[in-house]
């Protein structure tokens, strides 16, 4: 029988498909696919709000008056409000829009939680590896009791950059996007309001799924490392994979990809390796990873950091390769490559990012079962978690 907050939650969703093109949506991020996505929102005829923590960054677009978007999307988008105040950002939104680096999760989750209400679609734009599982916790650790709808997408819809603080150029905008809500069985419905304004978006099984299959963590982090003297000898003046990918540098990165898959198996998830992944992405063929990378031509012309200090770092290693490590060390599975990787790049920025990152503690998973985790992933049952509302 469905519970009293599935039945405002059910409520909630067949509203917003009423809604069409009237849904509100509000972009939380100023930076390049914030813009992006924000000025696109606008273009195609959705109301749109504009939130950054720093409000110097919205200057451009209030004195303007919204975005202007160029390349794959040509148009300006006319903003409802930037502000940098999260009260007015949240308030009467149908869709809130996370674009900001994951770093940023868990400080907005505890910003939004008072004031979030009842059947809110908030998307992480991506969730990186445990997104939806940490905000999630966090809105539980604020015992906020109101139903929502909390969703990541496995990845950014839009290659963009931003060409100046209230112009944003889109290379490209992805075929196809997985995304997952927490608990999956309302992955369709929220599906059907966000293909209104997204029909990118495609169901992914679970957000287990939508975070293990994030190759970013494979590729980033040990790449930056394993060239961290040529980086900071050229300030990056290199091909970032086709330079810096040597036959040995991919076989770190093929054990490290074997290991995320171990995990994914652990949790009974069915997870591409970064091989398949690159030929199912970029028709990429190739009889192992590095001969696979280097007939990815996407990737060629892609220069490397300018220096270590770079978010392939500071953002991938404790959302990503963290979350791997202390899932693999809970259930069993070793990841010693991973492991490396995380301490080195903790001694190079020296932080702690074991300390600091996506550990199961802060996921809200400590201590359950495999059958614990999934039955909350799928089916919302709370297991040795602390029972929330935030769906």
């Amino acid at each position: 029988m469905p519970s009293r907050d599935d039945k405002k939650l059910q409520e909630s969703i067949e509203r917003l498909k009423n809604k069409g093109a009237a849904i509100r949506f509000s972009v939380i991020g100023a930076g390049h696919g914030g813009l992006a996505m924000a000025g696109h929102l606008a273009i195609t005829g959705f109301p749109v709000k504009l939130y950054n923590r720093t409000d110097d960054k919205l200057h451009a677009v209030r004195w303007h008056g919204g975005i202007s978007v160029s390349g794959e999307v040509n148009g300006f988008g006319k903003m409802e409000c930037a502000t940098s105040d999260i009260v007015r950002a949240v308030e009467n939104a149908d869709v809130i829009m996370v674009v900001t680096p994951s770093t940023a999760h868990r400080s907005l989750a505890d910003a939004m939680a008072p004031h979030l209400t009842a059947g809110q679609i908030v998307v992480l734009n991506p969730g990186r590896t445990g997104g939806a599982l940490e905000f999630r916790e966090r809105l539980n650790v604020a015992r906020v009791t109101t139903p929502l709808f909390i969703t990541e997408t496995q990845t950014f819809i839009y290659a963009s950059r931003a060409t100046s603080a209230y112009e944003a150029h889109i290379h490209r905008i992805k075929n196809s996007v997985p995304i997952a809500t927490l608990p999956a069985y309302w992955i369709p419905q929220v599906l059907a309001v966000l293909t209104r304004a997204y029909p990118q978006f495609v169901a992914g099984s679970n957000v287990l799924a939508t975070s293990l299959e994030n190759i970013g963590a494979v590729f980033h982090p040990a790449l930056t490392i394993m060239n961290a003297g040529w980086i900071e000898k050229t300030h990056g003046d290199f091909d970032y994979y086709l330079d810096g990918i040597t036959p040995s540098i991919a076989k770190v990165l093929a054990e490290i990809d074997r290991e995320r898959v171990a995990v994914a198996t652990a949790l009974g998830i069915r997870s591409v390796s970064a091989r398949e992944w690159l030929y199912l992405s970029y028709d990429s063929p190739g009889k192992d990873l590095y001969e696979a990378i280097h007939n990815t031509e996407s990737y060629r012309g892609i220069r490397a950091p300018q220096n270590i200090v770079h978010r392939y770092i500071f953002e991938d290693i404790p959302m990503s390769l963290v979350p791997l490590s202390s899932i693999g060390n809970m259930l069993g599975v070793s990841t010693p490559m991973i492991d490396t990787v995380i301490r080195l790049g903790s001694l190079m920025h020296g932080v702690d990012y074991a300390a600091e990152g996506r550990n199961v503690e802060r996921l809200g998973i400590a201590g359950m079962s495999i059958r614990e985790i999934r039955n909350m992933v799928v089916g919302g049952a709370a297991g040795r978690a602390r029972k929330g509302a935030a769906l």
